[in-house]
């Protein structure tokens, strides 16, 4: 019953309705499945918190605006092709290259920024669900892994004490030599 519920969402941004409604019927139905699996993830990650449905750059786009997790997912149709439709993601993350490693043959992608799929065609929903979720933890999960290595390499001047004026040795001090006088 749920699933039925997220599947009918209201749109809560009047202009996303509208772009929504301008959809040919066949697009239209597609994205719609999208939104509702994006929305469906979403819910059901621990700390995703609600998302912010809204445009950018005309597009129906998903944000973890409130917990900050994750990266912008967008969904519209392919404008040189009609009789498709993408779910895009920002370019300047791995997300895709991602995806393309973890499911090579179950799905199409552009480039580095989306997933493409047929209006008609018949989608890998378990794979799907699986890079939704990766892209809505996104920054959590590089946030933890650059938390990570931030604390095991800190620079020289990061740490406590370091002087920012003199260089100093990673290495700790050794000891002088001492010399023993021997009797004559």
């Amino acid at each position: 019953m749920k699933r039925a519920a997220e599947r009918s969402r209201p749109f809560t941004d009047r202009n996303v309705a509208k772009v929504f409604d301008a959809y040919p019927d066949t697009v239209r139905a597609k994205v719609m499945l999208l939104r509702a699996m994006i929305l469906e993830t979403a819910a059901s990650i621990d700390g995703v918190g609600p998302l912010e449905e809204t445009l950018k750059w005309g597009q129906p786009s998903y944000l973890t605006a409130e917990s900050g997790t994750g990266s912008t997912i967008r969904i519209d149709r392919v404008k040189s092709d009609d009789s498709r439709v993408a779910m895009y993601f920002h370019c300047q993350t791995d997300l895709v290259e991602t995806f393309r490693e973890l499911y090579p043959t179950q799905m199409e992608y552009g480039g580095n920024r989306s997933i493409l799929f047929d209006a008609a065609a018949r989608i890998p929903e378990k794979a799907l669900r699986h890079c939704i979720g990766l892209a809505l933890t996104y920054h959590a999960r590089k946030g933890a892994s650059r938390n990570k290595t931030a604390s095991i390499k800190k620079p020289v001047s990061a740490r406590k004490g370091a002087s920012k004026n003199k260089r100093e040795s990673v290495t700790p001090k050794k000891p002088a030599l001492r010399t023993r006088v021997r009797p004559s």
